[in-house]
């Protein structure tokens, strides 16, 4: 199963969720995953500066990690394929517009947003508007759509 390309659809069609889950990045240098797998991570990516790991954080907190913005994600229930392009970008450039910071990751299935806690709620606001505009605009001409995606990149 290989998800959705198109932009436009993928857009319509992310229906974002917010997670009330609280979660931080973390760094480990000279770490390997078996060494950190008892704190559950969400998220993990090898690094040369060592294994950052996205854990939850009350994990953190009773670990003693430090870590550094505490955030909560934000998925996008769409399947977009690990091709499809401008997905990320068009998430990414509307978030920017309103001085949001966010971190993406993209899975096998779905992207996550990471935003700070005091911009969860209004992110996920930004992202349904952004859905809500490209699920009007499906009926539109590919010129139409093409503009509507250059006013949402930075």
């Amino acid at each position: 199963m290989s998800g959705g390309t198109d932009i436009a659809t993928l857009l319509a069609d992310m229906d974002p969720t917010l997670s009330a889950v609280e979660v931080v990045f973390c760094s480990f240098p000279n770490a390997a995953m078996a060494d950190k797998v008892f704190l559950d991570p969400i998220g993990c990516f090898t690094e040369p500066e060592g294994l950052s790991l996205i854990i939850r954080r009350q994990v953190a907190e009773a670990h003693g990690i430090p870590c550094s913005v505490v955030m909560r994600g934000i998925t996008l229930n769409v399947h977009s394929s690990l091709e499809a392009v401008g997905l990320t970008a068009a998430v990414a450039g509307r978030l920017t517009q309103h001085g949001i910071s966010a971190n993406i990751v993209a899975a096998y299935f779905h992207d996550h947003v990471f935003v700070p806690v005091p911009e969860a709620e209004r992110a996920l606001a930004v992202l349904r508007t952004l859905q809500a505009e490209a699920a009007a605009s499906r009926g539109g001409n590919r010129l139409d759509l093409d503009q509507k995606r250059r006013s949402i990149e930075p």
